[in-house]
Parts: C-alpha cells; structure tokens; sequence
C-alpha cells in the first residue's frame, strides 16, 4: 500500500521541484541576455517578499521571494517583471541604452526570451536521456499478445497475434505508441487498421474508458483498448543515442499535450481535469514517496510543462512576446505601445482567470466544497 505524504515533505517536495525548474527557466534568459551584452537589473526566484537578497559585482540583484509560485529577470529598459518596455529608456545615455534590452536587435530579444523556454526542454531532455541510458528504451512490437474479453479491441475484430498497423492513421511503431494514444481519448471511436497473416485489414471500434486509481486515493478516466502486449523487449541504448531517445520522449509528450488542450478547447474534455500549483505540489509529494527516480521523473515532466505553457502566445508569458516580435518582424516595426498595453492587461485577465479556475479545481479536488457543505448542512 503506498502511503500518502505528509503536509511537511508535500511542501518541501513541491519547493524542491519548482524552485530549481524556475531558477533553470530565468538562467536561460539570464545568460542569453548576457551573452547578448544586457545588463539583469534583478533575478528574482519566487515573488512577494525577499526572505535573502545580494548584488553581485555586475550590479545584478539576486533576490529569493517568499512565493515560490514563480520568478523573473528584469533587465535594463524593463519596466516591470513582466518585461514590458520602460519608455524611460529612450532618455538614458548613450551607454546605458547599449545595455538595455530593448536597444538590442530583434533576433537577440527573441532568443533572449525563447532561451526560458527552451532550457526547460533542454533540462527534460537530460533527465530522460540519462535514464534512456541508464534502464534502456522499449520497444514492444505493437502486436496484440492478448485481447481481453468484452473489451473494446474485442469489440472491434482483434485477435491475438494481430499487429497494429495505425490508429486513425497515426502509425503505430510500439506498443507504447498505442498506449499513450489510446489513454488520452476515452470513448472516442477509432479506425484501427491491423495486419494479420500478411493481410492487411480495417477494424472500427471505440477506445474503452475505465477508472484507475493512483494507489493515492485520486480516480481518474483513461482509454483502454483491452490488449496486452507479447513479451516486452527493451533495447539498450548508446550515450550517442541517448540525446534522440530523450528528444523523441519530449515530442512525444509535447504532442499529448497540444493534444490534450485541444480536447479541452473543443469540448471533448472538462475543464476539471486542469490542475494547478495545489495540484502539482500534491503530486509532488506523491512522487517523492517512490523514490528518487520517480521524483527526478516528475521533474522532467512538469519542466517541459513549464516549457510548453510559457510558450503559449498569451502576453505576459513569453510566448506573448515571441508573438509580438513576430509581428515586428513582419510590419517592419514595433508593435504600438497602445496595442501591447491593451495585449498585457487582456493576458493577466486571462491568466488570473485561468489562476482562478485551476485552484477551485484543485480544492474540488481535495474535497473542500464537499466537507463545507457538510458543515454548513
């Protein structure tokens, strides 16, 4: 039986994974900017009030903040932690624009800004790499050892010994590949085309939906077909090799992602299934009571998810700015500083309302309405 955390080590683990995934995430802006010649005025790991502070000899002040919900380089001719540009940078003198960011060419603040991103991937990539490394890559044959009865593949004219050829035209390489297909599309009906005896067929059905539980006591919906592999084979794999096993991982859960959300964005999800920081430090914990591989793992996880978000074209996430200096890219020009005002506050709308709704759910989740209305009753 897996035993649940304690409030303690719920809270330490979540700070152990969100403090060095913010300090990878600013450090990739940090050191692009430096490598571009602009000045950091202040890397903050967390916001609200400083618990430490120091300046380095380079007049940068490190700050660590009492919410560990986040973080932020501010560069000079940065206004605010949200990198929205300082007017006033117009008026400095002729060395102190050098160094400031808006000053600089438009490929430099774009790789300023993508480098958050993109070393959270980068961060991912090792962990998945080393354990590519260390435990070897699967690569069960997509062949249907065993077909459960009254399942959904039962239902839909497979048998045992069939290989999966595609589902709904996505091929499918590995046993894996039906795995992570299927889980995420409970009850959707599907076009699974199979290769028995050198004859290729087409089999309709619909993904099978069942409720597992995480041994935590959170029950959730995932798709099954209903088939178990054959025997599992497992290749090692090289130090050279390593690197792409990591990369194809990473795209393959960016891809459940973008997948994910667009279930959610056309209906075909509940919004309920978002989850929030009360989530993630929930699982944080929950990680970290099977051990050190398990909690490095999560790591990896919620780093491209951090990735991923801050990639979003929402202002106010990096994402939103990328956007922005696209548009630059194309008129020739900066886009007005009317337009990226009006940008800024319609996206810390959005992201205090998306804020907001994680968070209900994630008490929803805990059961809190449910024992306050029991209170009330």
């Amino acid at each position: 039986m897996i035993q649940n955390p304690g409030f303690l080590l719920t809270v330490l683990a979540f700070v152990a994974v969100i403090g060095p995934l913010v300090f990878v995430h600013e450090l990739g802006h940090y050191l692009v900017g430096r490598w571009c010649g602009v000045k950091a005025e202040a890397f903050s790991i967390g916001f609200g009030p400083e618990i430490a502070a120091w300046v380095d000899r380079r007049g940068t002040r490190w700050r660590i903040g009492a919410l560990p919900l986040g973080g932020y380089v501010r560069f000079k001719g940065d206004m605010n932690a949200a990198s929205q540009t300082d007017p006033a940078w117009l008026e400095m003198s002729a060395a102190d624009r050098a160094e400031s960011f808006p000053a600089k060419p438009l490929w430099q603040r774009a790789a300023i800004v993508a480098a958050g991103p993109l070393i959270n991937f980068l961060f991912a990539i090792v962990i998945l790499g080393s354990f590519a490394f260390i435990h070897g890559e699967s690569r069960t044959p997509a062949v249907a050892g065993q077909v459960q009865a009254g399942s959904a593949a039962a239902a839909a004219g497979i048998v045992a010994g069939d290989r999966i050829v595609a589902i709904n035209g996505r091929d499918m390489a590995t046993f894996d590949d039906i795995r992570l297909y299927a889980q995420i599309r409970p009850g959707e009906p599907v076009s699974i085309q199979v290769k028995r005896g050198g004859e290729r067929l087409e089999r309709q059905g619909r993904i099978g939906a069942v409720e597992e539980s995480d041994g935590f006591g959170n029950s959730f919906k995932i798709g099954r077909l209903g088939i178990a592999p054959g025997d599992p084979v497992i290749e090692p794999v090289s130090l050279w090799r390593a690197p792409v096993v990591a990369i194809e991982r990473t795209g393959q859960i960016i891809r459940t992602m973008v997948e994910t959300l667009g279930q959610i964005l056309g209906g075909g999800r509940s919004v309920k299934e978002l989850g929030g920081p009360l989530k993630i430090a929930e699982v944080s914990g929950q990680a970290a009571t099977l051990g050190v591989e398990s909690f490095i793992f999560f790591m990896a996880l919620i780093s491209i998810n951090l990735g991923f978000i801050n990639l979003l074209p929402i202002p106010m996430l990096d994402g939103g700015h990328l956007l922005f200096y696209g548009l630059e890219a194309v008129q020739r020009k900066p886009v007005s500083a009317k337009v990226q005002e009006w940008a800024y506050r319609s996206g810390l709308a959005m992201l205090l309302a998306m804020m907001m709704l994680v968070t209900f759910n994630d008490l929803t989740s805990f059961g809190l309405w449910e024992r306050l209305s029991g209170l009330i009753g």
